[in-house]
């Protein structure tokens, strides 16, 4: 009996070693799992600010397409992708969504987004400007058509055209700043009232701001107390605070230029732009500020309704065209003809370049609108969620 007893307690105790190993075992794997988790969580946030850092990069590195309709495109481009990435991965990470100081700082970013909205808004209003505009050069084009011989009613109705472009195109110009209430002399207030009434009051109610509404105060506002999170803040919430800030800059930077390419109500580029170095896509995204503020400097830009470049050729193209109509006198000359018709062809080069470029971009505005909507209200469900009962 004895000898029994020793033999089970023997066994016994190798059985409770054996426990313990496997539960320091289970421990070890735990613990390497924890941190395989934490790994693979801090290459998905570096992957992140790379891809943003690339392309802001590849933004900057078009010089030549800087502020046209193609590189606008891009630039939205850039943002709808980055928005996709950044709801993935707090949808990866719901999880800490509601947990301080994780639910201040996603709530801020939701905020600003909300704010983003009436700039998508207004944006959408100054593209159908632009439209109209492109309605009117395309009745120039018409009249002064290179097919035909050019009358005397074929100039009078190119010159209404054109006459009714500047109007419009200036009206713009100080609607967009803060001289657009000032007191206007010449009887010039009638003849734009005639030609509201003919572009038959384009702007749709679903679609526009008040005329309160300010693009430089809501620009101002998504970049309100916008600051790089402290140390203590990326840690608690493992790093997901840098991941917040990076997309709320990137919000804030798309807005801005937008407001600054396309025509929009009391236009503003003055946005305080502080960002730290230590972010990498800071130093291609300030190089775009600065490239672009210093294109609103130049003294035939200063002025303008909006930055876009193809604005700027209908403006210089306009102005061509006008002084030319001004100077043909009938029966025109063959030399004065040619000019006209060289004008026409200048003329025609900018209203393809809008033709084209308009509709997509008015699509990707529409689809930043539906795409902020849409991972506002999945954020929202998620702290919901995360604040309600298990």
């Amino acid at each position: 009996m004895p000898a029994t007893t020793d033999s089970s307690a023997a066994a016994s105790f190798t059985n409770i070693g054996r426990s313990i190993l496997s539960l320091r075992r289970d421990q070890v794997h735990s613990i390497e799992g924890m941190n395989m988790q934490h790994h693979d969580a801090d290459t998905e946030l570096e992957s992140f600010q790379k891809r943003v850092t690339d392309r802001f990069l590849d933004l900057s590195s078009s010089s030549d397409e800087l502020l046209t309709l193609s590189w606008v495109q891009k630039l939205l481009q850039s943002f709808l992708i980055s928005q996709d990435e950044f709801r993935q991965i707090l949808f990866r990470n719901k999880s800490q969504l509601h947990k301080p100081p994780m639910d201040r700082l996603i709530a801020d970013y939701f905020e600003r987004s909300v704010k983003a909205l009436d700039v998508c808004n207004a944006i959408r209003d100054g593209i159908e400007q632009i439209r109209q505009w492109q309605k009117l050069i395309e009745i120039v084009l018409i009249a002064l058509d290179n097919k035909k011989l050019i009358g005397e009613g074929h100039f009078r109705r190119a010159k209404k055209a054109m006459v009714d472009l500047a109007i419009s195109m200036l009206d713009e110009k100080e609607s967009g700043s803060a001289l657009a209430n000032r007191n206007r002399s010449f009887g010039r207030n009638n003849v734009r009232d005639n030609l509201h009434k003919s572009l038959g009051h384009f702007r749709s109610l679903s679609w526009s701001v008040s005329r309160s509404w300010s693009a430089a105060r809501q620009l101002q506002a998504i970049g309100n107390n916008l600051n790089a999170p402290r140390s203590h803040e990326i840690m608690a919430t493992n790093g997901l605070a840098n991941l917040v800030f990076t997309m709320s800059f990137v919000l804030l930077f798309v807005m801005w230029a937008l407001v600054a390419a396309i025509p929009c109500q009391d236009r503003g580029l003055q946005v305080h732009f502080s960002m730290s170095r230590q972010f990498s896509w800071a130093a291609p995204m300030l190089m775009l500020h600065e490239r672009i503020m210093e294109e609103s400097k130049k003294r035939d830009r200063r002025n303008a309704s909006g930055l876009l470049r193809e604005i700027y050729q209908i403006e210089k193209s306009t102005r061509l065209m006008n002084e030319l109509l001004d100077s043909a006198q009938f029966p025109i000359t063959e030399e004065k003809e040619g000019e006209v018709r060289q004008r026409v062809q200048e003329l025609s080069m900018v209203f393809e370049s809008i033709k084209g470029g308009l509709n997509p971009l008015e699509g990707q505005v529409r689809e930043v609108f539906h795409k902020i909507v849409r991972s506002r209200t999945e954020g929202l469900d998620s702290l919901g969620k995360g604040n309600g009962p298990d």
